[in-house]
């Protein structure tokens, strides 16, 4: 499982499973937050069994499904939130990983320009060079 650290309290990954939430807790996660739809794909893990491995191991699941090109800024608000609000470390996800690493990015839009954001998402594997018109634009109802 790789992790991508995007800032000390957040990290982003692809589609965990069960066991994973078992590792991520191992290494000291205390929350997750899942970007995918529920059956987005055959084969994907239900967001109630990710959401019992987590609380089986003492950590806090929030399901903030996204689509990209969908992006609202209510879903944004509530990424925001929960980054806030949730225990520290936070392991997000979704398919694999650039869905939840443009959240932060997007959630991020008053701490850090748009080319640290962009730089950070990079460094660890993911180009979020295609949304730069979206972060540009912050929170404002748009597709991403």
């Amino acid at each position: 499982m790789r992790l991508a650290v995007l800032t000390p309290n957040v990290s982003a990954l692809a589609q965990p499973s069960a066991e994973d939430v078992a590792d991520l807790a191992q290494r000291g996660y205390r929350s997750i937050i899942g970007n995918r739809p529920e059956g987005e794909t055959d084969g994907q893990p239900l967001w109630a069994d990710l959401k019992a491995a987590a609380a089986s191991h003492g950590m806090e699941a929030l399901q903030i499904p996204v689509v990209i090109g969908q992006i609202s800024d209510d879903q944004v608000a509530a990424f925001r939130a929960a980054l806030e609000i949730l225990p520290k470390p936070i392991a997000v996800f979704c398919r694999s990983g650039t869905r939840s690493a443009l959240m932060w990015a997007l959630a991020n839009h008053s701490n850090l320009t748009i080319d640290e954001r962009i730089g950070i998402a990079a460094r660890e594997g993911y180009d979020l060079e295609p949304f730069r018109e979206r972060l540009a634009r912050g929170s404002a109802a748009a597709e991403a």
